[in-house]
């Protein structure tokens, strides 16, 4: 099984479409098309059957899958581990986060790591919660750093940073909430939340179910912290929001917090990477280096409370 025909075979996997597959691996759709059916002539039986909905794996595909991945994944890491050691390339990460986290946490940390570690190329990009952990099981990025909504997956190996607390905020001037009502204090009011799926949703629906209350009317769905911190800022509704978001937007008075009628909320920064045979020395480098370095990196400090080891 050429690692060639696997990546294909993933890609359709992936898109359920010829079209959307070819695209994706920048081939002609009847290229596609050949690279499946030499790779079902080469196992002896088809990999897909066709629905309404698209292209479905059969059960063969599906037994094929998890091997297709671990091959190309196996092959990556060879190529790069000989290249590192022969001198052709130098060591590199490829880092993804929420946006949140990657405004907030990793700068002042990446920055310091990169001096420690000139060697090492260091690539990040931004994406939801969902999109990382695709990324991180396709092999597009090595470690994802996000809030955990404890789902567990066995591919992935995991390492808790740090608690965040979030906040109740809402516009300049508004006045306290009773503090003899509870959570229903809040039954009435309008909310702007991020979408569904998010753990900041999770949270706040959950709050509100544990409670035996209905969770409030939304004013807005926004997917980002920022457009959230800003439609309450102009009066939109309430939000429940990391506190190392809009801290900056707090000291600056464009939104006041209140405080929050029930158990305290909080979610818990994640760092996740793909369990593997043999680990990359960069990534391993850089997973060190994050469990002894970030969590007592605060957002806005230039320097680490406490030295941090380089490891060997």
């Amino acid at each position: 099984m050429h690692p060639r025909l696997l990546k294909t075979f993933l890609a359709v996997t992936r898109h359920r479409n010829v079209t959307r597959a070819a695209e994706a691996v920048h081939l002609a759709q009847s290229s596609v098309s050949d690279q499946i059916q030499a790779l079902e002539a080469e196992l002896g039986t088809p990999l897909f059957t066709r629905s309404r909905s698209g292209l479905q794996l059969t059960a063969a595909g599906a037994a094929l899958q998890p091997y297709a991945e671990e091959i190309l994944m196996l092959t990556d890491e060879a190529r790069g581990a000989v290249a590192v050691t022969a001198g052709q390339e130098r060591g590199a990460v490829s880092i993804g986060a929420l946006e949140t986290i990657a405004a907030t946490r990793l700068p002042a940390w990446l920055s310091r790591f990169g001096q420690a570690h000139p060697e090492i190329a260091l690539r990040l990009s931004v994406a939801g919660t969902n999109d990382l952990l695709r990324k991180l099981g396709d092999g597009e990025v090595d470690v994802a750093f996000c809030f955990d909504k404890g789902e567990a997956d066995e591919r992935f190996a995991r390492r808790s940073i740090s608690r965040e607390p979030l906040i109740l905020i809402a516009p300049p001037g508004e006045p306290p909430l009773p503090a003899d009502q509870g959570l229903s204090a809040l039954a009435a009011r309008r909310f702007v939340v991020t979408e569904a799926g998010c753990v900041y949703r999770h949270l706040f629906d959950a709050a509100f179910a544990a409670a035996g209350l209905a969770a409030p009317k939304l004013a807005a769905e926004a997917g980002s912290i920022g457009a959230i911190a800003r439609l309450v800022a102009a009066g939109t509704g309430l939000g429940l929001v990391p506190r190392l978001a809009v801290a900056e937007a707090l000291e600056r008075g464009e939104v006041t917090e209140l405080s929050w009628p029930g158990a305290l909320q909080a979610a818990d920064l994640v760092m996740i990477w793909r369990r593997r045979r043999v680990q990359p020395p960069a990534l391993k480098q850089l997973l060190a280096s994050a469990s002894t370095g970030l969590g007592a990196l605060r957002p806005g400090d230039a320097r680490l409370r406490h030295a941090e080891p380089i490891p060997s």
